[in-house]
Order: structure tokens, then sequence, then C-alpha cells
């Protein structure tokens, strides 16, 4: 069978390679990219280059990042029978992603002349840099409905049945807070909140 020995490779294209024997050590420094070191980054039509990275001095960047962080804790909040902290988190993050999705940006807005043309308006005005945000803002508007819904369905919940409740905050044996379970319906939802032993 012959020997089927690869090439040795070049040792050029390895960065963690030794240097060649007799060449001094250089200190580091970064890959140039195959355009002659150009700076990289989307451009806009006018040949600038476009924002790439968050900026928190922006309000829209701002809010979008706002609103994935609370509905994501307003969710959580909601989970764990928190029911006002969540509601409360969720309306912000509602509020904040609609405004980031509809928002103008903080130079577009100062420079608007009657006479000029419309900016486009929102995360649409950042180009291609939009991209993460929109998705943060849309992710805040889901996770904020969700923490909604379960804040609602939990004061549903006490108002259906505010007789169990009562009577669960009023007992003050374990027995008299057992006693409650009477006031439950056979159901799911009976199993689910009834007072276990």
């Amino acid at each position: 069978m012959p020997d089927r020995r690869q090439p040795d490779s070049p040792t050029d294209d390895n960065p963690f390679a030794a240097p060649p024997e007799g060449r001094p050590d250089q200190p580091w420094q970064p890959r140039s990219g195959g355009d002659g070191g150009k700076e990289d980054g989307p451009k806009d039509g006018d040949g600038r280059r476009g924002p790439t990275r968050w900026d928190p001095t922006d309000p829209i960047q701002r809010r979008a990042r706002y609103a994935l962080l609370a509905g994501m804790w307003g969710f959580f909040f909601g989970i764990f029978g928190i029911p006002s902290v969540g509601l409360l988190l969720g309306a912000l993050a509602l509020y904040w992603g609609i405004s980031a999705l509809r928002g103008k940006p903080a130079t577009a807005a100062a420079s608007t002349t009657p006479d000029a043309p419309a900016a486009p308006g929102g995360l649409a005005a950042l180009g291609p840099a939009a991209r993460p945000q929109r998705t943060a803002a849309v992710s805040g508007l889901v996770t904020a409905s969700l923490a909604i819904l379960l804040a609602m369905s939990s004061y549903a919940l006490q108002l259906a049945y505010k007789d169990f409740y009562v009577c669960r905050d009023d007992a003050l044996t374990q027995s008299a807070e057992l006693q409650c379970n009477t006031l439950l319906p056979n159901n799911f939802v009976g199993d689910i909140l009834k007072v276990r032993q």
C-alpha cells in the first residue's frame, strides 16, 4: 500500500507557527482584508460608512434594547407569580418596542426642514445596522405581550375565584387553609390552584 502522507502545508498561512530560524520575532498585527485595508462596514447611498455597532447615545437603539430586557423580565415575573411587576415591565416593553420601531433617529429629527424629502423613520433609518435592533425590538414586543397576558390571566383568576383567595389569605391554620379547596371547581384550574398538604 503506498504511503499517503499529506504534503506539509507552508507555515506562512498558520498564524500560530513559530517564525523560521534566523528571522526575528514581529509584534502582532491584525490581518488586513482583501480590500487593501479599506474600512469595512455597510455604506449608504452617498458612500459614507453607515453605523454598524451598538450606539448607546441613539435613542432608537436604546429603546430596542430596553424593550427586550423589560419584556424578558416581565415575562419571568409573570411566570413566578408577581403579576403587578410583570404587568408594569410588560407595558414599558410594549411602549419602548413600538417607539423603537416607529421613532426617528436624533440626527434625522434635528435636520428636517419643510422642503426636504422625508427621511426613513424608525429603525429603517439605520440601514443594514438596524437588523439586530429590529430583532431586539420585536422580541421585546413578543415577550411584553406574553408578560401582559400572564398578568391579566392571573388577575382574571383572582377575580373569578375571589372567595378562594380571600379564604386562603384569612386562614390561620393549615387545616383551615385546606378547607378552602372546597371553593374551587373540580377541573384543571382547581387542581392547579388548590392548597397542597
